[in-house]
C-alpha cells in the first residue's frame, strides 16, 4: 500500500475535521408596496335637450366634457351616472322630461376616459326597449362598462368588475324608480332599490373583486339632506362590505359621511345638465384614493356648470 506524504495526510485530516462552511442566508425579497389607484366619480350626466342643442351649435359632440376631460382621463378609473339613453330611432329630445340622446354624443364620455357608468335610473327606459339595448351596445363598443342595467337580470345583478394594477374594483348600481311615468311595470334588467338583493349582490361581487362600490340613484329632487331610504340603503351597503357609496338624483349636492369602515356621499348633484333651479349648476366630484384594496382618502372637488360645461372650482 502506497503511503501518502505526511503533509498530505495532515491536510486530509484537517479537511475531514473542519466544520462545514456556513451557508449564506438568502435575503428576503424586497417588499412591494400596495399599488395606489385614484378613482373619480361624477354625478348626473344628461346629453340631450338643451345640452344637445349646445353640442349641435358648437358642432362638437364632446363639448360638455372639454374643461374636465383631462382630469377624468388621468384617473385610474372614472365613473358617472348616465341619465339619458342613446338611440338611433326618432329625434333627440329638445324639451320635456323624456330623454333620448344622439349616439354621437358618447364622444364626451370617451374623451373624458369614463370607464364605467351607472345606467340604473329613472330615465334608463325613456327610449324603450330599443334604447336600452342600443345604449348597452354603444357603451360596449366604446369600452365603457355598465353597472345597474344589462341584457338580462343576472348580468344586471352581477355588476361590473374592472381591474387596475392588480386590484379588482366591483361596481353595483340601483335606482329608486325606472318607469319615469312611462311604464306600468319594472324591467328586471334594471336594478331597483331592494335591501335583500343589495346584500346578496354585494356578497356575490365581493367573491369576484377586492373592492365593492355601490351607486344609488335615490332621494328627493333638490333636497339638501338625504332621506330615510337613502340612509337605509347606503348603511346596508357598507354593512354588507362596500367601501364606498356614491349617490345621485337630487340634482343638488348632499353631504358625505364616514360610516363604519366606508364612506357615503349621498348626492354629487349634476355633472352635465341644463337645469336652472338654484343649486343645480353646482356639483361635486369625488376623488377616492385606494392603497391596494383599502380606501385611504376621499376628497370632494367642487364643479360649476357654465353653458353646459362643468369646470373645476378647486384645482
Amino acid at each position: 500500500m502506497k503511503r501518502l506524504p505526511a503533509l498530505s495526510l495532515s491536510l486530509l485530516l484537517l479537511t475531514a475535521c473542519a466544520p462545514p462552511s456556513p451557508r449564506k442566508k438568502k435575503e428576503p425579497p424586497p417588499e412591494v408596496p400596495p399599488p395606489l389607484n385614484r378613482l373619480l366619480f361624477g354625478g348626473d350626466v344628461m346629453l340631450t335637450r338643451h345640452v344637445g342643442q349646445v353640442i349641435a351649435a358648437h358642432r362638437d359632440p364632446a363639448w360638455p366634457f372639454r374643461q374636465i376631460a383631462a382630469d377624468f382621463a388621468r384617473a385610474d378609473l372614472a365613473f358617472v351616472n348616465l341619465e339619458s339613453p342613446f338611440t338611433d330611432q326618432g329625434k333627440p329630445t329638445t324639451s320635456g322630461m323624456v330623454f333620448r340622446a344622439d349616439p354621437a354624443n358618447v364622444a364626451g364620455l370617451t374623451l373624458a376616459g369614463i370607464d364605467v357608468v351607472s345606467f340604473a335610473n329613472n330615465h334608463s327606459r325613456d327610449a324603450h326597449e330599443h334604447g336600452l339595448l342600443y345604449t348597452l351596445d354603444l357603451l360596449e363598443k366604446n369600452k365603457i362598462a355598465v353597472a345597474g342595467a344589462a341584457r338580462d337580470e343576472a348580468a344586471a345583478r352581477a355588476g361590473a368588475v374592472l381591474e387596475r394594477q392588480g386590484v379588482k374594483f366591483g361596481f353595483l348600481a340601483y335606482t329608486y324608480d325606472q318607469r319615469n311615468g312611462n311604464h306600468k311595470t319594472d324591467d328586471p334588467r334594471i336594478n331597483t332599490l331592494n335591501l335583500v338583493r343589495l346584500r346578496e349582490d354585494i356578497q356575490s361581487i365581493r367573491a369576484r373583486s377586492n373592492v365593492t362600490i355601490v351607486s344609488l340613484h335615490a332621494g328627493l329632487e333638490y333636497a339638501r339632506k338625504p332621506n330615510d331610504q337613502q340612509r337605509q340603503m347606503a348603511h346596508a351597503a357598507i354593512e354588507a362590505g362596500a367601501s364606498l357609496v356614491i349617490g345621485h338624483h337630487p340634482h343638488v349636492t348632499q353631504p358625505c359621511e364616514d360610516y363604519r369602515t366606508g364612506v357615503i356621499c349621498y348626492s354629487l348633484g349634476n355633472l352635465v345638465f341644463d337645469q336652472t333651479i338654484p343649486g343645480t349648476n353646482d356639483g361635486a366630484v369625488v376623488e377616492a384614493e385606494f392603497k391596494g384594496p383599502s380606501l385611504r382618502k376621499v376628497r370632494l372637488r367642487q364643479i360649476r356648470i357654465q353653458n353646459t360645461q362643468p369646470l373645476f372650482v378647486q384645482p
